[in-house]
């Protein structure tokens, strides 16, 4: 290995060790908690060190959600595989169950995703890839049910801006508990073609 590749590695190493120690000290304590002073104690590498991977929180915060949409969209394929020989009411509840199971476990990623500005676009053509692939995640299953002369992307749009809402909502203790099951049964039936 040479020299050049050997640095390359460990700066790659460094990179995923201060997106892993912004995203556990978040989970642990939030956002607020999350300083590059913070970081760099941590770590054990100076503040100037975690600005020559990252110029501040904001591209932390991107650095977090993309490796959660990455995750995100693995967990909606395996609960959608794991689902495939029940059919198409069983792979949606899957997905959305999925969706929401995955909120819940990681809040402040889910945050960092959809709530907090990490400098990342949606919908648009420069829109990084692992939030296009989570996306193409839910396009897939959704896209079945969508109905006939229905758009697959907007019925997909609306579905998750559903999923969205009852994790924010229930995370906040909004809505009342002990009904997320029905709640997701009335989404899918009442959304869903079949």
């Amino acid at each position: 290995m040479s020299v050049q590749e050997r640095k390359q590695r460990e700066r790659a190493d460094r990179e995923r060790l201060i997106v892993a120690t912004a995203r556990e000290l978040a989970e642990q304590q939030g956002w607020e908690a999350v300083t590059t002073r913070r970081l760099a104690e941590r770590i054990e590498y100076s503040q100037p060190v975690l600005y020559s991977h990252f110029r501040g929180k904001r591209e932390i915060i991107g650095a977090v959600a993309l490796e959660g949409a990455a995750e995100l969209a693995g967990a909606l394929r395996a609960a959608t595989a794991a689902a495939s020989a029940d059919g198409p009411r069983a792979r949606v509840l899957a997905l959305a169950g999925a969706y929401l199971a995955y909120a819940e476990e990681n809040p402040a990623v889910y945050d960092a995703m959809f709530q907090l500005d990490g400098g990342l676009t949606f919908a648009q053509e420069d829109t990084p890839a692992p939030l296009k692939d989570a996306f193409a995640a839910l396009l897939e299953t959704l896209g079945e049910v969508a109905g006939e002369g229905v758009h697959r992307g907007l019925f997909t749009e609306l579905f998750w801006a559903c999923l969205h809402g009852l994790a924010t909502l229930t995370r906040e203790g909004r809505l009342p508990m002990g009904e997320g099951e029905h709640r997701l049964e009335l989404l899918v039936d009442r959304l869903a073609a079949f």
